[in-house]
């Protein structure tokens, strides 16, 4: 039961960001980073996304911990999990033009919660390539372990190219982020489903 939250987890969150973000009003999924979701009055949806996938992803990733291929990958995921929550627990100021009124660009300073939320994704993004370069060399199998290691070059990429999109307030910001998140929770979400499944 703990492998189907932990992939329940990872899949909930990418289909509740790319629900509300291409339905919510005045919120553009191109330009936007995820974490604006959690600003405005239906903030409370992105800020829930948060805290209960990254719950859920916590329970899976001590699962893997006691009963998975690797303790070590084990551990990186419930940093992630329990990164992803505090990311949650601590929103991002307003910024980008979001909620409306917000400045277009990014100020020069932030609130304490916004620099937290900052420290919480650094911690996302760099615990699942992480984990997924882990997996490259613990998990049974060979295309378990290609499609890790590959997944976790691409991640480390991603990640850096994210970062300059953010200093440059790329306009396709948004769309660069997903570019990481999605590959990387859907990793989750098909290792945590083969781990339920028998995996080991």
């Amino acid at each position: 039961m703990v492998f189907w939250a932990g992939a329940a987890g990872a899949a909930l969150f990418v289909l509740v960001f790319l629900v509300d973000g291409w339905s919510r009003p005045n919120y553009a999924p191109v330009r936007h980073p995820v974490s604006a979701l959690a600003l405005g009055g239906r903030g409370w949806i992105q800020t829930a996304n948060f805290v209960v996938s990254g719950s859920a992803i916590t329970v899976g990733a001590l699962g893997v911990v006691f009963q998975g291929p690797s303790i070590l990958l084990g551990v990186v995921m419930a940093v992630f999990g329990l990164a992803l929550v505090a990311s949650g627990v601590f929103r991002m100021d307003p910024m980008l033009g979001y909620p409306p009124g917000a400045p277009d660009g990014t100020p020069r300073e932030h609130s304490t919660q916004h620099r937290l939320h900052d420290h919480a994704g650094a911690v996302v993004f760099l615990s699942l390539p992480l984990a997924a370069a882990i997996g490259a060399f613990t998990l049974p199998g060979t295309p378990w372990r290609i499609v890790s290691g590959c997944l976790a070059v691409a991640l480390f990429l991603g990640f850096g190219r994210f970062g300059s999109a953010w200093e440059a307030v790329s306009p396709r910001l948004g769309l660069i982020q997903r570019a990481v998140i999605i590959p990387g929770w859907g990793w989750l979400a098909a290792l945590f489903t083969a781990l339920a499944l028998g995996l080991n």
